[in-house]
């Protein structure tokens, strides 16, 4: 098999991972900088390009899509499936997943649990907005960010309005979330690819912080995976069309409550937490799509 990887950093953990397992497994493995290649729609057909070298003959691309990038990225990938190459996660189930707020508009009408949240950008509205999700405090999000940025707790009505007019001020748009106290910083991040839950790992947010994210100071350390939450990570995974995702469930007094899905999700924290080969586990569905 012939496979793309598409990511920015060849050195990073889960794209070396991904690349030298699938190249193990006998498959010629290419990581592509998305950001380098061009994208050509002529009478002829759609062409993609490194460097001026077709990129010709892929049997499977994955995905390694950071917020960085991310236009850029998805429209390389599109380009990838409208050639006929196999994603493992599709340009269109990575941008709706990295919305954060359309993401819960899916996840909802899917009969999925998620913190109550609320979006508007009338200042006069927000107040009685907190109360609907439980009041104070709260959580407010950029609908698009990633490790936990853009990501804070406002104690107050007053202080979440200003957290609101400085986003707004950017022309950004934020969620108002319910803050989940009981969950003490901590979180439980699945591993979903393909149609199985391979793992679980509880992440614990370092000291003064509420972020359990491991880029963020977390730690993260291997959980026993109920048969509860492998099956609400692959409802909230297919939900939203993905194949491969890290899932992130609080656990509160209303039961679990998915708090992400994410389309890219690191595969160093989790591996090192349980010892799984996650890597081989992505290589495999490559192998059965394509």
């Amino acid at each position: 098999m012939k496979i793309a990887v598409l990511s920015r950093g060849r050195t990073l953990y889960s794209t070396r991972r991904i690349a030298e397992t699938g190249r193990k497994r006998k498959h010629d493995v290419r990581v592509i900088d998305p950001t380098r290649a061009s994208i050509k729609i002529l009478p002829e057909g759609l062409e993609l390009s490194v460097d001026g070298l077709k990129l010709e003959g892929f049997d499977a691309v994955i995905p390694r899509v950071g917020s960085s990038s991310m236009e850029t990225s998805l429209h390389v990938l599109r380009q990838f499936e409208l050639c006929g190459t196999a994603p493992l996660n599709t340009s269109q189930a990575i941008y709706l997943s990295k919305d954060k707020l359309a993401a819960q508009q899916v996840l909802a009408v899917h009969g999925i649990n998620t913190p109550r949240s609320a979006i508007c950008r009338d200042p006069s509205a927000i107040a009685q907005l907190i109360e609907d999700v439980g009041g104070a405090p709260v959580v407010i999000k950029v609908t698009r960010g990633t490790h936990g940025s853009g990501v804070v707790v406002a104690e107050s009505t007053n202080s979440a309005l200003s957290v609101l007019e400085t986003i707004w001020g950017f022309q950004s748009e934020a969620l108002i979330q319910e803050f989940i106290k009981e969950s003490s910083g901590s979180d439980i991040r699945v591993f979903v690819v393909g149609d199985r839950a391979v793992g679980a790992m509880q992440r614990q947010a370092a000291e003064g912080e509420f972020r359990a994210n491991l880029h963020l100071g977390g730690t993260g350390e291997v959980v026993e995976l109920s048969d509860e939450l492998a099956e609400l990570a692959l409802k909230a995974t297919h939900a939203l069309g993905l194949s491969i995702a890290g899932v992130d469930i609080l656990l509160s007094h209303r039961g679990p409550l998915v708090l992400e899905v994410n389309a890219s999700p690191g595969l160093q924290g989790i591996e090192t937490a349980t010892g799984l080969d996650i890597a081989k586990d992505i290589i495999k569905l490559a192998e059965e799509l394509v």
